[in-house]
């Protein structure tokens, strides 16, 4: 089962103010007085694929325009799939897109039900619909749609050379940037490791071992105040056990003190057995300030007032808070430094190899893509031989038997992301005329019968379920305009076929005829787009081809159009 459309709402649109088109497996044409809409039926299913949201085209008075569409798909596609895995529903193989443009130009789409960025619809569009108005004919004059279109047309045999082309371009750039900047910032990566690597030389010297700073300020506390330190220690010694090299008479000391408050307890301590724990405790204390008096004793002895190793310390000092300002907090932090200076020294000392690795890398793959790219270029000039021949036939069935496209390949100065190959459409309209680039050589009918023409060999090729033309057969007339309607018969054999046209000899090809007209005001309402039974359709053709519905000389030409088309059909 082929994905199709089978129906569109639009509310909200240029003069579209609500339509409902449902839209057969086929050919469906879709005409209409100038000015009634019709167009806006191309611009509605562009906004539902994806198109560029333009807020100007929201009716005056409304807020928004609203475009819903239903689909039919196989729930076991490809499609199907896509939208399950976004988190959408298929049901019964039927798929709902909607997409909305606010007058301040907010956009929003949803799919199977669940809101989606809207370039999404654009990717899903790939799959499913082509649409045609006249800017895509403009868009097919760009040099990179046309390489584009050859590619598709070239189909599975320009895959894989396509893709190991691309996969060894990016790895070819990403060599050039990074040997680009390596040899532009040689310089700068020069005067990097030179302040660097002075850095090291700095921290080398200082040689810091972790928390050395804290360790040499406690040292030089001391050292500047050694003879406070003596002293007080020495008060506190004979404050406990006095000085016993000393002739006069000293205070009681503590020891002594409490040596005698012991002896006052012990000889009581029978008589209330409460004193018994006080007397062991002071016993307890006084070995105690026996111990601290030793230590006192100790701590004077080996405090250390020598001026040498006082300046020692204050220089070490100097010589680390230097480093610690300029390379961190402490001297823990310094260390971290000198190691990852250390580590990008070696890297921008490598540099050099890396620089020589790096053009045998490029020098590699400049030989490689030079492969690749000819192997793209001898796939595409088969396939643009073929392509320029198959457009050229279908042109002489358009009513051009004289015009030639042929696909002119010339090679680019330099690698590009799809090749060295610049691709170029050119048209001959008639035997004298050398062929031209499409919008030098080709007129505005001409360039019309050339897009047909070439999506009906992408159809042979390479199938989209569903086109979509706008006056494709703009600026054409007579047996032109039969072939053209011929021809989008036969394009609707394989695929679904919406077309606007103003040509009777086009719509009486189709297989369903919508016809959109305006209420008194001007605008369309639901009601306003009609399916045409084959009396209404020759009521219409006859319009079209006369001015008049009720023309007998306009109703005549209409019935032998439709005759002449289902004929052809036959």
């Amino acid at each position: 089962m082929r994905p199709r459309v089978e129906e569109v709402r639009i509310q909200g649109l240029g003069v579209i103010d609500e339509a409902v088109l449902v839209l057969s497996p086929g050919f469906t044409v879709v005409t209409g007085e100038t000015g009634a809409g019709k167009t806006m039926v191309v611009t509605g299913l562009g906004l539902l694929f994806g198109g560029r949201a333009d807020p100007a085209r929201v009716r005056p008075g409304s807020d928004r325009t609203t475009i819903e569409g239903t689909l039919m798909v196989d729930p076991a596609g490809r499609v199907a799939q896509q939208v399950q895995d976004l988190g959408g529903q298929v049901e019964d193989g039927e798929l709902i897109i909607s997409r909305t443009v606010s007058v301040e130009g907010r956009s929003r789409a949803w799919l199977g039900g669940r809101t989606v960025p809207v370039g999404t619809l654009t990717y899903l569009a790939e799959d499913l619909v082509a649409v045609h108005g006249q800017m895509d004919q403009q868009r097919l004059l760009q040099a990179g749609r046309q390489r584009a279109a050859l590619d598709r047309y070239a189909g599975e045999e320009l895959v894989k050379p396509l893709r190991a082309y691309e996969q060894a371009y990016k790895r070819h750039r990403k060599a050039a940037e990074q040997l680009a900047e390596l040899t532009t910032r040689a310089r700068e990566r020069a005067q990097e490791a030179d302040q660097l690597r002075f850095g090291l030389g700095e921290v080398e010297k200082a040689d810091p071992k972790p928390g050395e700073e804290n360790e040499l300020r406690e040292e030089e506390e001391r050292l500047s105040h050694a003879d406070s330190l003596r002293s007080a220690a020495e008060s506190a010694h004979r404050a406990l056990l006095g000085d016993p090299m000393s002739g006069e008479q000293a205070m009681p000391d503590a020891i002594a003190l409490v040596g005698e408050a012991r002896t006052a307890v012990e000889a009581v301590r029978d008589f209330d057995p409460a004193l018994s724990g006080i007397a062991d405790r002071l016993a307890e204390a006084g070995y105690l300030i026996s111990d601290v008096a030793t230590e006192l004793a100790a701590y004077a002895e080996s405090v250390d007032s020598d001026p040498g190793r006082l300046a020692a310390v204050q220089e070490r000092r100097a010589e680390l808070i230097h480093v610690i300002r300029r390379y961190g907090q402490d001297t823990h932090e310094v260390l971290a430094w000198a190691a990852r200076a250390a580590a990008r020294v070696a890297e921008l000392d490598g540099d050099d190899d890396r620089i020589a690795e790096l053009t045998r890398e490029q020098e590699e793959l400049t030989e490689l893509l030079t492969e690749l790219a000819a192997e793209l270029t001898r796939v595409r000039t088969a396939a643009a031989e073929r392509f320029g021949q198959a457009v050229t036939e279908e042109l002489t069935a358009l009513a051009m038997p004289h015009a030639r496209v042929v696909v002119v390949i010339t090679a680019a100065s330099e690698f590009g992301p799809h090749g060295v190959d610049e691709v170029e459409l050119r048209l001959s309209p008639h035997p004298a005329s050398p062929p031209l680039p499409l919008n030098k050589g080709a007129s505005g009918g001409e360039l019309s019968r050339v897009m047909l023409a070439i999506e009906v060999v992408f159809a042979g090729a390479d199938p989209v379920p569903t086109f979509v033309f706008d006056e494709v057969d703009a600026g054409v007339g007579g047996k032109a305009a039969v072939e053209i309607g011929r021809r989008l018969a036969r394009l609707a054999r394989t695929s679904q076929v919406i077309v606007v046209t103003h040509l009777p000899q086009v719509a009486a090809f189709a297989d369903q005829h919508l016809v959109v007209e305006k209420a008194d005001d001007g605008s369309v309402v639901r009601s306003g787009v009609i399916a045409l039974d084959m009396d209404g359709r020759a009521r219409e053709l006859s319009r079209m081809l006369a001015g008049l519905e009720d023309s007998e000389l306009g109703r005549a030409h209409a019935q032998e159009l439709l005759s002449i088309a289902a004929a052809d059909r036959a």
